[in-house]
């Protein structure tokens, strides 16, 4: 039976475990500092639109990682900046019996593009997801979750393209933990798809009248997705789900508002974000292939800005941002 070895103890990597956990799906959740010593002494205290509840969860530090055997397959929920490191510190671990972990199988669920290239240079073998799933880390120990009746909704295949058996087995596994989950050959269309929408997140960082970050939120995803079909692009739409999403939603009282996504948490948290790599990816294709992604640009240089002055989101208005570039 497979065991999956979740790298990463945030909202999404918390939440798979806990949701493993209750299906009887192997797995070992592997963190670092209080998020995992706190989950590891206490439980995960989980919430979904169904109730609450406090779990036990298989667990390790990062500092001393579990025993990798045939069979595991690796799961790196660790945000899109910290890829390179995480694939630097797992690629090269003895697996019992002969052999080092980048042989196994490694599931990416990064948002951006940049992930499982990252992870080919260390990985033989690796699997991109695109999940959407609404879920809220600030508090340490606690993982909020909006969606019902599913978790979430995920599209998986193998990277670059193409689908086998350990595809179709890891897809089978989500959706046996309650979600909805899609088998897909074509997994870059939906990681791109995914990027149209994910930097519109860097609005989420500033204060201002909803009609106007509405527009910026809409011209940013233009622009994106202007840049992506330039560089090659060709991102998925909602239509092309086999899978029935229809019933799928966001609980209203789950706990998950509107405008507090993943960037917004980040620095909710003080913690790094994935700007670059969301914005920043569309600036960098834009600048390969020639196209210009002036809002993209200037709302990564704002996040940056942002963050080294310390400021939390909201404490700056969005006019600083829109100065001298148009909706």
């Amino acid at each position: 039976m497979t065991r999956y070895i979740i790298i990463g103890a945030g909202a999404v990597g918390a939440s798979l475990a806990a949701e493993f956990e209750t299906h009887g799906i192997r797995y070992v959740l592997v963190g670092r500092g209080a998020q995992i010593a706190h989950i590891a002494a206490y439980g995960l205290s989980y919430r979904r639109p169904g109730g609450h509840r406090v779990l036990r969860l298989n667990t390790a530090d990062t500092a001393a990682p579990p025993a990798l055997h045939p069979g595991d397959v690796l799961v790196l929920a660790v945000k899109a900046q910290d890829v390179e490191s995480a694939t630097e510190f797992w690629a090269w671990r003895q697996v019992e019996g002969g052999g080092f972990a980048s042989e196994l199988p490694l599931v990416t669920l990064q948002n951006g593009l940049a992930a499982e290239d990252i992870a080919l240079r260390r990985f033989d073998r690796v699997y991109a997801a695109s999940i959407r799933i609404p879920a809220h880390y600030t508090v340490t120990g606690e993982v909020v979750v909006g969606g019902e009746p599913n978790v979430g909704i995920v599209a998986l295949g193998r990277y670059p393209e193409g689908l086998d058996d350990t595809a179709l087995s890891i897809v089978t596994d989500l959706s046996k933990a309650g979600y909805l989950a899609e088998a897909r050959p074509d997994i870059r269309r939906w990681k791109a798809a995914k990027l149209e929408h994910n930097v519109t997140n860097a609005v989420e960082l500033f204060a201002g009248p909803s009609e106007i970050r509405s527009k910026a939120a809409a011209s940013l995803a233009q622009e994106a997705r202007t840049v992506l079909i330039a560089a090659g692009y060709d991102p998925a739409a909602p239509s092309e789900w086999k899978i029935d999403i229809s019933s799928w939603r966001v609980a209203p009282e789950s706990g998950i508002k509107p405008g507090q996504q993943s960037t917004w948490q980040s620095f909710t948290r003080g913690t790094s974000s994935e700007v670059d790599y969301l914005n920043g990816e569309i600036v960098r294709l834009g600048r390969i292939h020639g196209v210009a992604a002036p809002l993209n640009t200037a709302f990564q240089q704002a996040a940056a800005r942002l963050a080294l002055e310390g400021h939390a989101p909201g404490t700056r208005g969005i006019a600083e941002v829109l100065d001298g570039v148009a909706l």
